[in-house]
């Protein structure tokens, strides 16, 4: 069985208060880019094992999110078969598009549908919770205005599909935690459940991702790239998570030549 984990950006990304339990409030959407996409396979096998291919693998296999998921829902659901797991990374890792989340949810996905487990979307999105914060998205993987740490959430009537997607992904790693530690709290400046409602040629003006300051003050081409994006026609540009990743949306068939110090792949969907 194969299915294709999708990436995702951030229409804006407010972080507005420290939780108890160390984690952070915020408040996002949420967006599905369906073109650039992982791919995730399982075999009947005597034992379970996992392989990654692509050149954004790193680190320990057993550290990835596919085998934490099998490994999460197996001790449920004992009866789940050994598997032979084949992960080929297209996302770029680290980017701010939730590659790795999207993996993790997919597997979550997969196995509900490959061992007939019958596990509602609810139920999907508490598992995909213990693996990231991201996770639950992608068991929805529809526009959602996303809340506490990403996990509650609901539909938003956004469709982009009349617009050109650009993805600017330089080869910077942003950490996530440490972006954290610099963002300075606040209640959020736009309700993004209104986003809907607002021309996206008004959203440069009052949608924002609390991420941008601090990234674009350590990284100053990230900056450079997003306006590079604005003069070459963007209707809206921003950072996807906490970076590194720069999207642009423009008209049908327009696009940016973007010149960088950074090395960057780029990604275009008309």
């Amino acid at each position: 069985m194969v299915c294709f984990p999708n990436c995702k950006i951030n229409i804006g990304l407010y972080i507005t208060s420290k939780r108890a339990d160390g984690y952070h409030n915020l408040e996002t959407v949420f967006y599905p880019v369906r073109q650039l996409t992982d791919v995730l396979e399982v075999v009947p096998a005597t034992e379970t094992d996992i392989t990654l291919h692509g050149k954004t693998v790193a680190g320990d296999k057993h550290d990835n999110l596919v085998w934490k998921a099998y490994e999460l829902l197996k001790r449920d659901f004992p009866a789940i078969p050994p598997l032979s797991i084949h992960l080929l990374k297209n996302i770029p890792m680290g980017a701010g598009m939730g590659g790795g989340s999207a993996d993790g949810a997919f597997m979550l996905r997969l196995l509900n549908d490959y061992a007939g487990l019958g596990l509602s979307n609810k139920a999907l999105i508490g598992y995909a919770l213990q693996l990231g914060s991201d996770c639950p998205f992608f068991i929805e993987n529809s526009p959602q205005y996303a809340t506490g740490r990403g996990e509650v959430m609901q539909p938003v009537s956004i469709d982009l599909s009349a617009y050109s997607i650009q993805l600017i992904c330089p080869q910077v790693h942003v950490s996530t935690a440490a972006a954290f530690k610099m963002i300075s709290r606040k209640p959020a400046p736009f309700d993004l459940r209104e986003l809907a409602t607002l021309p996206i040629n008004e959203w440069k003006d009052v949608v924002s991702n609390d991420f941008e300051a601090p990234v674009f003050a350590q990284h100053p081409q990230l900056a450079d790239i997003k306006q590079q994006l604005y003069d070459a026609g963007a209707i809206y540009a921003a950072m996807s998570g906490s970076g590194s990743t720069v999207y642009g949306l423009f008209e049908k068939g327009e696009r940016a030549v973007i010149q960088s110090t950074l090395e960057y792949e780029a990604y275009y969907y008309k």
